[in-house]
């Protein structure tokens, strides 16, 4: 991509995020995600009206009426943006790419966090850890992950979440709020061999950190349209085979693999308290993240 090309682009997506951000989401994220921000000061006595959940029962039980823990918002978050560059997201048969939408998700997500001034920065993860940016505040710096995110060409075509979620738990030494940005595109029979290890490692990610899950995904891979013989291609792994769509088992299969590998998917993470929204390219994502910030308010 020519560099006049990434800064008009990089521009556009500035203009249309930072005005989402602005609007609509400053509220909302900074209620979303404050949780992980804020830092014990005091207890007091139980007022009307007070959250339950803040009780603090050990104080209560010595006094013998109801005390709840005060907390105060801590300077400034960190937020980490897990992002997927593999092959597979290089894909789109609807308004946009995969890769676009995750692009414009991450571009929306990193305006809202410096509004609330906190720290953002990015992992680009395919089977392996392709890129490093520390966290850091302000415009440019954000600029400069758009940029990025736009012209990165990932040496691995293959995905492991995993891998980025282990690094995700090494690298942040302090608590921070991390979005994995995928589509968690792994085959089916791979998936359920490596589950239990994906599992553990997002589980052990969670208890250190805030970890929310957003896959991107195309319709194409829920619906398969009968246009009679079809050639595909992995994208991840190259090989290709040439499929009937006109016949209505196939499709029927095809779908059903999506169900299974969706289940599956929803099954790790409500084992791992991780909190998991799934958009296709064709969405509203403005609404899916609206949505996932008032569940967490």
């Amino acid at each position: 991509m020519q560099t006049q090309e990434i800064i008009s682009k990089v521009r556009k997506i500035e203009i249309k995020t930072r005005r989402l951000s602005n609007n609509l989401f400053a509220g909302q994220y900074h209620s979303a995600f404050k949780g992980k921000g804020m830092a014990f000061s005091e207890v007091r006595e139980y007022q009307f009206g007070d959250d339950v959940r803040d009780i603090d029962w050990n104080v209560t039980a010595r006094f013998n009426k109801p005390y709840i823990k005060v907390f105060e918002e801590e300077r400034e978050l960190t937020v980490m943006l897990l992002v997927d560059v593999s092959g597979s997201l290089d894909f789109g048969t609807q308004t946009q790419m995969k890769k676009d939408m995750v692009t414009e998700i991450a571009a929306t997500l990193a305006f809202s966090a410096i509004q609330n001034n906190d720290k953002i920065g990015v992992v680009f993860f395919s089977d392996k850890i392709e890129k490093y940016i520390p966290p850091k505040k302000g415009r440019k710096h954000i600029l400069y992950i758009i940029r990025e995110m736009l012209d990165f060409k990932s040496e691995s075509k293959k995905t492991d979440v995993k891998q980025a979620v282990e690094f995700l738990t090494n690298v942040m030494k302090h608590s921070c709020t991390a979005f994995v940005l995928s589509d968690f595109y792994t085959k089916l029979d791979e998936y359920e061999s490596k589950k239990e290890s994906f599992q553990t490692a997002i589980t052990i990610a969670n208890r250190k950190h805030d970890v929310i899950a957003i896959q991107v995904y195309d319709n194409r891979m829920k619906d398969m349209p009968d246009v009679g013989l079809m050639k595909v291609v992995d994208a991840e792994t190259g090989s290709e085979m040439y499929i009937d769509t006109s016949s209505k088992k196939v499709r029927a299969l095809h779908h059903q693999a999506f169900i299974n590998h969706r289940e599956l998917l929803r099954d790790i993470f409500n084992k791992s308290n991780v909190d998991c929204i799934s958009i296709a390219t064709n969405e509203d994502y403005v609404k899916a993240l609206l949505m996932m910030f008032e569940k967490r308010a």
